[in-house]
Parts: C-alpha cells; structure tokens; sequence
C-alpha cells in the first residue's frame, strides 16, 4: 500500500511474481519484509498504480521494510518530473 487515502481508498501498486521487463521493476523477496512474506522471489511495478476500496481486501501477505518504499516512492517521483 502506498497511501491510505481518505473515506475508504487506498493507493496501490502493482506486485508480481512474473519476470517483468520493466525497467522501472523493483526486486522483492523475503529479506525485503519488516512482517509476513510472499511465496516467491517478486517484481513491485511502480508504473502500476491504482486505487481500491479497501473493504475489498481479503488479506495482507505482509509489510515491505522502509528501504524498499522508499525506493519505490522515489521512482514514482522520477517518473512524474
């Protein structure tokens, strides 16, 4: 989750376990996670944003470390300059 937004939003961005040729793609594995993991080695998309509702979310596989975010912020700040 990149941001909670007022009322019931979230900012989200796209996590995959497919190799992804994006050159923007952020490796995550499970050194990455503060709390919980994910199964396989993943790819954070950050040229993937979206928003949900978030009383659609079932469950939460984990928390990602602040390295990580951060990076993740930063790339979509670079790609919005």
């Amino acid at each position: 989750m990149l941001a909670n937004l007022p009322g019931n939003d979230i900012l989200l961005c796209q996590i995959t376990s497919q190799n992804t040729r994006d050159i923007f793609s952020v490796p995550l594995t499970v050194a990455d996670f503060v709390q919980g993991s994910l199964p396989v080695p993943s790819n954070i998309r950050p040229t993937r944003i979206f928003t949900a509702d978030k009383r659609i979310i079932i469950k939460t596989s984990g928390t990602v470390g602040p390295i990580i975010i951060q990076r993740v912020i930063q790339i979509i700040i670079d790609l919005l300059r």
